[in-house]
């Protein structure tokens, strides 16, 4: 079985064109978690991702804790510590992904007694295939009118054809078993990833932090339930928002300019961790299906399946390989060393907000990283 390992460079230290590294939180898990007596409302978010956004858009109103906010932290298998559990039981607002990918929230939530609204990003994918649990995690009605606005701006989430338009494709139909991460029946006696209870949603990609799109309607949800909580400031919420929902606007637009110059090339991603971006760019991942599921199981992929690998990156048509820039194993790194050996561009994906960045930016890195690549 191969050991789904953390991988922390050195070069973590830095950001460059095609490796994007480095990660901070916007207030560490240790954060003062008596902040309600200045009066700022109280927000946890299971990862850095999520707390920067929030940090965005309510600006000096809010004190946020990102639990998980370093490239050496795996929310899959992340273990809180009691002062995570102290936070969430003092938070008004918490932000999480869901999917199954940072479960160990749940958890807290359920054991602090924490009645605090809960906004799910997953549940504001296109492809969410799960039921509301017994936590409020938006609006029905909102969300609803979310999916229209969805359509109105044609990002075509699941149509696989991109020769006629620029409609977006974030979630691959010929690889959805990809992102089938069932981690339910694995052992991994190498390394600390035991993925057997972090309640992934069979055929749903939980990565949705690498689609724009889902963000916006996830920072939507943010200002709403801020302007909830704190009606006085809610012009600043506001006005957060409409920052950042800007930054989103530049983003699509990128991705569209990739979808037009490079829509239908084929990449190699190894993980499916930046399938919604490169999806949105128009990118074919050509990955077999048993390798990709195989490393982000942690599992040995069989021989038979790296040799079509190896075969894929030598036919000439791979133009990227992508890889997730915090996990790996010697599946991975043998399909970098081929990689390296036949000239192709490796790009690193991170699941953790990188130091210094905003998400925006962030996104920015990796798509101009993409382009570069291309």
């Amino acid at each position: 079985m191969t050991s789904r390992r953390l991988l922390v460079p050195a070069a973590f230290a830095a950001a460059s064109a095609l490796t994007l590294a480095g990660c901070s939180t916007t207030s560490s898990s240790g954060a003062d978690t008596d902040a309600t007596d200045d009066g700022r409302i109280v927000v946890v978010a299971s990862t850095n991702v999520y707390g920067q956004i929030v940090e965005q858009i309510g600006g000096e109103y809010v004190d946020v804790t990102s639990i998980v906010a370093s490239a050496s932290q795996d929310p899959h298998s992340f273990e809180p510590s009691a002062q995570d559990q102290l936070a969430v039981s003092r938070a008004e607002l918490i932000v999480e992904n869901g999917g199954g990918y940072d479960s160990f929230i749940d958890g807290l939530i359920e054991s602090s007694g924490s009645e605090a609204h809960v906004i799910t990003a997953a549940e504001f994918s296109h492809d969410w295939p799960g039921e509301d649990d017994d936590h409020d995690h938006g609006d029905e009605d909102d969300h609803a009118e979310d999916e229209d606005h969805a359509e109105d701006e044609d990002h075509d989430h699941g149509d696989e054809d991109h020769a006629e338009d620029e409609d977006h494709d974030h979630g691959d139909e010929d690889h959805a078993e990809d992102e089938d991460h069932d981690h339910g029946d694995e052992e991994h006696a190498e390394d600390e990833h035991d993925h057997s209870d972090h309640g992934h949603i069979e055929g749903f990609n939980e990565h949705v932090w690498y689609d724009p799109h889902t963000i916006e309607h996830v920072a939507e949800a943010i200002a709403d339930e801020l302007s909830e909580i704190d009606p006085d400031h809610a012009e600043t919420f506001e006005a957060g928002l409409d920052e950042f929902v800007a930054g989103i606007a530049e983003l699509e637009a990128e991705l569209e300019t990739l979808d037009s110059e490079y829509g239908g090339t084929e990449i190699f991603v190894t993980e499916p961790v930046p399938l919604y971006l490169t999806g949105a760019a128009g990118l074919v991942n050509v990955a077999p299906e048993a390798f990709t599921e195989a490393v982000e199981e942690g599992n040995d992929v069989p021989a038979s399946t790296m040799l079509d690998a190896s075969r894929l990156l030598q036919g000439g048509d791979v133009k990227v390989v992508i890889v997730n820039a915090q996990t790996g194993g010697a599946e991975t790194n043998a399909v970098i060393d081929e990689a390296t050996e036949l000239e192709i561009p490796i790009v690193e994906f991170a699941e953790t907000l990188p130091e210094g960045e905003t998400y925006v930016s962030w996104m920015q890195s990796n798509i101009a990283a993409l382009a570069s690549a291309l």
